[in-house]
């Protein structure tokens, strides 16, 4: 399917303020923080550092993956909790990996269509509270018990019992797993390098340039223009301001040992080269281009446009490939226009497979019907502060970390223009273009 007219350009969307917790290991310093009381610390520093007062906001729009079921409707929840009046609505949005874009383009479709002027958007993930869940067969039994009448039928019904039916479904597995293709997504990434022939050792090479380059970033202080501290313990004073999965002792000789993780006789993604599983909040507050103007407000920066796209579930890692290509032909743009890269690294042979699609000729002929490639990456602009794998990947959130990321990268440098993109499961892709002048 070619992808050949440029769309009516709309008024860009100014992004007035971000900010981002800490990413902390799931099972570690955040362990004891659920979704909607992590996502409440967040937007309540957000609203204290933003130009905005809680009343003007029209919505707030908030991604989560693994909705809570203590906090239906979580974005409701965290912004009550957060200090917003009762009055203001507040909606949840799923889209995967992409939920934490999702909000902000929704936002932004609202605002295009004249419906609010005012948004406050961001995405949150709790990985270490992913529930355990009873298997079918004690579900069943638990049923059976409730239904019965007397003490013989309850009886009855637990001579049936088996200690197999402890045996939890783990939420986490169950829902990092594809129901189309059958596959978890760490074994799309092994498509993925048996596709373009990707070796273990290129891998883990890429693993290792992560952590470096996220370790050189969080010691210049570049992550704390963008993070808030979080007090984890308050009764021993206790505090993260730091993303405490970057491995500043990481070697090449430690990724090497790590046994592959999906794929026990062949595979070639390990733990040590596929995103970390983390937990995290990050949130913006948006508006259009002319009322920040009229505002006299400065903001962080621009949307200026942005897709979705859907593909092979089983090969959903080259989203970021699909999704780009209709954003470059949406705004007449293309990959020598970007001065910042930033591809979510679900794993790291994703991203090598997406380098790879985005630079082929071939690719682009099969795909799009297309003459030249999507265009090669400089891989000097390439997440130049580390990704997912160094950082993690708490999914509902990090599509609004890579924005917030690359538009202070992008001041930092005094450049323009940069591109956002990851790989969605189930078979999507997202891309946003964004402009800090």
């Amino acid at each position: 399917m070619r992808n050949e007219s440029v769309k009516k350009k709309q008024e860009r969307i100014a992004i007035v303020s971000g900010l981002r917790t800490p990413m902390a290991r799931a099972g570690g310093r955040f362990a004891k923080i659920e979704a909607d009381r992590l996502g409440a610390l967040l937007f309540r520093e957000l609203m204290l550092r933003s130009p905005i007062e809680y009343e003007e906001v029209d919505e707030v729009i908030i991604g989560n993956v693994a909705q809570p079921i203590h906090a239906a409707n979580i974005a409701r929840v965290i912004a009550l909790r957060a200090g917003f009046p009762e009055s203001t609505p507040a909606l949840t949005v799923h889209r995967n990996c992409a939920s934490g874009m999702e909000s902000i383009t929704t936002a932004a479709s609202r605002i295009h269509a004249g419906e609010g002027s005012i948004y406050v958007c961001g995405g949150v993930e709790s990985m270490s509270n992913i529930p355990l869940v009873y298997n079918e067969r004690m579900t069943s039994l638990f049923s059976k018990l409730a239904a019965s009448k007397t003490a013989v039928d309850k009886v009855r019904a637990l001579f049936g019992f088996r200690p197999s039916y402890l045996k939890p479904v783990v939420g986490l597995m169950s829902g990092l797993t594809d129901p189309v293709s059958g596959l978890m997504m760490g074994s799309t990434a092994e498509v993925l390098a048996q596709d373009f022939g990707i070796s273990r050792e290129a891998q883990d090479l890429f693993a290792l340039r992560s952590h470096q380059k996220a370790q050189k970033a969080k010691e210049s202080g570049r992550f704390s223009l963008e993070s808030m501290a979080v007090v984890y313990d308050l009764y021993e004073g206790r505090y993260l301001d730091y993303d405490d999965g970057i491995r500043k002792a990481q070697t090449l000789e430690k990724l090497l040992v790590l046994k592959p993780f999906f794929d026990k006789k062949n595979g070639t993604v390990t733990a040590g080269n596929a995103s970390q599983i983390t937990d995290a909040a990050a949130g913006v507050v948006i508006m259009s281009e002319s009322d920040a103007r009229k505002r006299g407000i400065e903001p962080l920066g621009y949307l200026r446009d942005y897709t979705y796209s859907g593909l092979e579930p089983k090969r959903m890692g080259l989203g970021p490939v699909f999704a780009t290509y209709k954003l470059f032909g949406q705004t007449g743009l293309g990959m020598d226009d970007m001065q910042i890269v930033e591809i979510n690294e679900a794993f790291a042979a994703q991203v090598i497979a997406c380098e790879k699609a985005f630079a082929s000729k071939k690719f682009a002929k099969v795909h799009f019907g297309e003459n030249k490639a999507v265009g090669a990456i400089d891989p000097d602009i390439l997440n130049v502060n580390g990704g997912a794998v160094a950082l993690g990947h708490p999914v509902g959130m990090t599509g609004t970390r890579l924005v917030i990321t690359l538009l202070h990268e992008l001041r930092r440098r005094g450049l323009q223009r940069g591109l956002a993109t990851l790989c969605v499961g189930g078979g999507q892709g997202a891309a946003l273009m964004l402009e800090v002048k």
